[in-house]
Order: structure tokens, then sequence, then C-alpha cells
């Protein structure tokens, strides 16, 4: 009984030491065999041979304090009792400290088991955060373009406001050309109206000379 303590003692000490430090594939190996007790009936075996070392671990305890109280009515203990009560210590000892270790490696396992569900909550956070950093960034880039088209709206409609004054001033010019040659295209008829009167008269005139040389 006292070895296959040890026995159980030292696996489960190799167990959370395997838990506690990484080394190599080792934690993942420790990781699945804890896994494997806790999936199917293992929960139902773990419980049962916790309950039978518990068990064992009270009727050692009871022998111990049984075998003081006998000593202390008696005043002295035999030594088949002292060889009782050491086992009986031991036991107890050995079955306190597996029972502890058994608490230690379910807090580890499910420790490193939220650990690793935070890690991979933790590693797909930061793909989704890199992804909306990379939407974000598109965005920034197309408002970039979108500023850059709107500068370069303004600086055409500011353009074509320029043009359509100059056509203005153009059209401006031209209906001013135009009246104005109107005004020439007048003149230059009364012009020719006074020369039209101007030849009349010339003949008259020289009609009246040749009339009084006659």
């Amino acid at each position: 009984m006292i070895q296959l303590l040890f026995l159980v003692l030292f696996a489960e000490g190799a167990a959370a030491l395997l838990l506690m430090v990484k080394i190599g594939p080792l934690r993942e190996l420790a990781m699945r065999g804890v896994e494997q007790a806790k999936d199917g009936k293992g929960p139902a075996a773990v419980k049962t041979l916790a309950c039978t070392l518990l068990v064992i671990f009270m009727s050692s305890v009871a022998s111990i304090l049984r075998i003081q109280n006998r000593g202390i009515k008696l005043g002295t203990v035999s030594p088949m009792d002292q060889v009782l009560w050491r086992t009986h210590l031991l036991e107890a000892s050995l079955i306190g400290y597996i029972l502890f270790l058994a608490f230690v490696i379910d807090r580890l396992h499910h420790y490193h088991r939220k650990l690793t569900i935070l890690k991979k909550t933790a590693n797909t956070s930061r793909e989704e955060v890199e992804k909306l950093q990379i939407e974000l960034q598109g965005k920034e880039d197309k408002s970039k373009e979108v500023k850059k088209l709107r500068a370069e709206l303004a600086r055409l409609s500011e353009k074509m406001k320029k043009l359509k004054s100059e056509s203005e001033e153009h059209e401006r010019q031209r209906l001013e050309a135009e009246a104005h040659v109107n005004a020439l295209q007048k003149q230059s008829e009364e012009l020719l109206l006074e020369y039209d009167r101007l030849l009349e008269d010339n003949q008259i005139l020289q009609t009246q000379v040749l009339s009084l040389r006659s």
C-alpha cells in the first residue's frame, strides 16, 4: 500500500511539474492525459478513487487518534502501536499529498485550458483588429482620394468660372464691336447720302455755270 501511494504521488508530482513548466511537447501530453481522465467514464473513476482515498485517509486519522488515546490511557505506547501509528501517519500524509496534488493538477489544467481559449480569442481579436485596420486604411485612402477629387473638382469649377467670365467678356467685346461696326456702317451710309447730295449740288452748279456762259 505504501509503495503504491508513493508511486501515485510521484506520478502526480511529475504531472504537476509538466503542467507548471513547459518542457517541449510534454506539457501537451500531460494536458491530453488529464483531459482523457476528465472525459467519458474518467470523472466517475477519479471520483471513486478520490472517495476511496478519502475513506482510507479518515480511517488512518481515526487509527492515529485511537492509538494516541490508548497511549494516554495506559501512560505508555507499545512498540506495535508505535509502528502502527507511524504507518497510519505515513499513509495519511501520503494520501493528503495525493489529494492536494490532484486538486492542484485539476486547477492547473483548468487554467491552462482557459489560457488556451484566451490566446485563441486574442488571436481572433487581433486578426479582426488587423482586418479593421486594413479596412480603415482603405477608407482613409478612399477619403484621401475623395479629398483629392474634390480639390480637383473645385479647381475645375474655378477654371470653368474663369473661362465663363472670359467668355462673357469676349461676348461683351463682340457686342461692342458689332455695335461699333453698325455705327460705322450707319455713318458710312450717311456719308454716302451726303456725297450723293453734294454730287447733285455740283451738277446743278455746273448746269447753272454753263447756262450763264451761254
